[in-house]
């Protein structure tokens, strides 16, 4: 018996019918899919003013992990420009530094933002705390070097979609309980949060071709955590599991209302506000998993994408405000 799913919207269903979506994701289609899961950087910034700036810096064990910093282009240094530190998606398994930055890439446009994005290892070469802790080496080397590259560290706002969403998550709460580095905002999209894969949405997506489904998300899972027993799991690989989601930053969360990571992000925030803490949640009636990365001109991704920086402009504009009243009671 078939379960039912929330209709897709309409523009979002016609544009769907024209791709290939894979039915299975396994080794062996992992294998074919990697080598097309991010498109070149160069075509995004050609007639942009932006400079770019490319470093590796040591992951916990050594291994080199690579940076690459797109700054406005033609400002003195320092300028004290917000940062968006991103973390990809491809469900863990996939991607690279470049997949989907054109998201945050809008930021830089229209906030003067500075851009770091990250080249964590992907699983299931790397395996449990290795994808977010690389995450988290390369936030710190990036507020270390605040003062060099121009960015305010008041204002630094890790930021990613779907598996890079869930990442950002876990780099929130890694920073909470070691203490450092302070983060202004975490900017969750269509987060993979929950190894559990047990939601209503989840089970609503299984079976059959998708952009990502129940079957799809097992696999990534799978990959990431390789042998670590359920009950073991840590909330900073897997955020739903976090005991605690107190004293984290501002949060944004959206996602669609046809897909499979629908619910884990919605009990998310809920657990959020349940804590004390601030989040904004956005569910796109009929949007499909990665609505704006996939299709940037449909209706829904747009308003998707303005609302996203409505926020992050809100957000970075109160941190800068506190900032002055802090400074006018000294």
């Amino acid at each position: 018996m078939s379960v039912p799913r929330p209709g897709l919207d309409l523009e979002l269903h016609t544009l769907l019918a024209d791709m290939e979506l894979p039915s299975q994701l396994d080794a062996e289609a992992l294998a074919r899919i990697r080598p097309f899961s991010s498109m070149p950087v160069e075509p995004l910034l050609a007639g942009r003013a932006v400079d770019r700036r490319e470093v590796t810096v040591p992951g916990s064990d050594g291994t080199p992990i690579p940076l690459t910093v797109l700054s406005p282009a033609g400002t003195e240094s320092p300028v004290d420009a917000p940062c968006v530190y991103w973390m990809h998606g491809g469900g863990m398994v996939m991607g690279d530094r470049f997949s989907q930055i054109d998201i945050p890439l809008e930021w830089l446009d229209e906030l003067g933002a500075v851009v770091v994005t990250v080249d964590y290892r992907l699983a299931p070469e790397a395996t449990g705390t290795t994808l977010v802790d690389d995450c988290y080496q390369g936030l710190l080397w990036t507020v270390g070097h605040a003062a060099e590259l121009g960015i305010d560290p008041a204002r630094i706002v890790v930021a990613g979609t779907s598996a890079g969403g869930g990442l950002a998550a876990g780099v929130a709460l890694l920073a909470r309980d070691l203490g450092a580095p302070a983060i202004a905002a975490q900017m969750l999209i269509c987060p993979m949060l929950d190894h559990r894969n047990g939601t209503v949405s989840s089970r609503q997506y299984s079976g059959g071709p998708g952009v990502w489904t129940r079957e799809m998300n097992e696999f990534g899972w799978r990959s990431v955590l390789g042998g670590i027993e359920d009950e073991q799991v840590p909330g900073h690989v897997s955020p739903a599991v976090a005991d605690d989601l107190s004293n984290l930053p501002t949060a944004y969360v959206d996602a669609g209302s046809a897909e499979v990571f629908r619910d884990e992000d919605v009990a998310y925030a809920s657990r959020i506000w349940a804590a004390g803490g601030q989040a904004e949640l956005h569910i796109w009636a009929g949007g499909c998993h990665g609505l704006d990365a996939l299709f940037p001109q449909a209706h829904v991704s747009a308003a998707a994408r303005r609302t996203r920086t409505g926020w992050l402009t809100r957000v970075l504009a109160q941190v800068s405000a506190g900032e002055v009243k802090e400074e006018a009671h000294s």
